[in-house]
C-alpha cells in the first residue's frame, strides 16, 4: 500500500513540474514574441510615423495629421498585443494534468483505506483494554474447538 502512495506522490510531482515546464515555455515564447512586436513597432514606427505624417500634412493640417498617425500607432500595438497573447499551453498539458489527478483520485483512495485501517486498529485495542478476555476469548475458543475436533476423530 504504501509503494502505491509514493509512486502516486511521484506521479503527481512530475506532472506539476511537467504543466509548469510548459507554462514557462509559453510564457517565454510570449514574451519574445511581446519584446520582438515592440522592437519592430519602434524602428517601423518612427520610419511610418515620419512618412505618414508628411503625407497628410499635405492635405490637411499638421494637428489632424498627428492625431491620426498616433491612432494608427495604438492600432497597430494592439494588433501585436493580441497576436501574442495567442499563443497557448496547448494539448499536452491536459494530458499531463489528466494523470496528475488520475493518480490524486488514487492517493485520496489509498490515504481514506490507511486511515479505515488504523481507526479500525485502535477501535480493536480500546476493546483489549475494555475487555481483555473478551478478545482473546474468540481467538482461544477456536482454538480449543479444533483441539477438540482433532481429539474426536481420533
Amino acid at each position: 500500500m504504501s509503494k502505491r502512495i509514493s509512486r502516486n506522490i511521484s506521479i503527481i510531482l512530475r506532472s506539476e513540474r511537467l504543466i509548469a515546464q510548459r507554462h514557462m515555455a509559453v510564457f517565454r515564447r510570449q514574451t519574445g514574441m511581446a519584446a520582438a512586436a515592440l522592437l519592430a513597432a519602434g524602428v517601423g514606427l518612427v520610419m511610418l510615423n515620419v512618412a505618414g505624417f508628411f503625407a497628410l500634412a499635405e492635405v490637411m493640417s499638421q494637428a489632424a495629421a498627428a492625431v491620426i498617425v498616433a491612432l494608427a500607432n495604438l492600432l497597430l500595438a494592439l494588433v501585436l498585443m493580441m497576436s501574442a497573447g495567442r499563443v497557448a499551453v496547448g494539448e499536452e498539458v491536459d494530458a499531463v494534468a489528466e494523470v496528475r489527478d488520475l493518480a490524486l483520485e488514487d492517493l485520496e483512495t489509498e490515504v481514506r483505506i490507511a486511515a479505515d485501517e488504523a481507526r479500525g486498529a485502535a477501535e480493536a485495542l480500546k476493546n483489549m483494554a475494555r475487555n481483555p478476555l473478551g478478545a482473546v476469548t474468540p481467538g482461544l475458543a477456536s482454538a480449543v474447538a479444533k483441539a477438540l475436533v482433532k481429539t474426536s476423530k481420533k
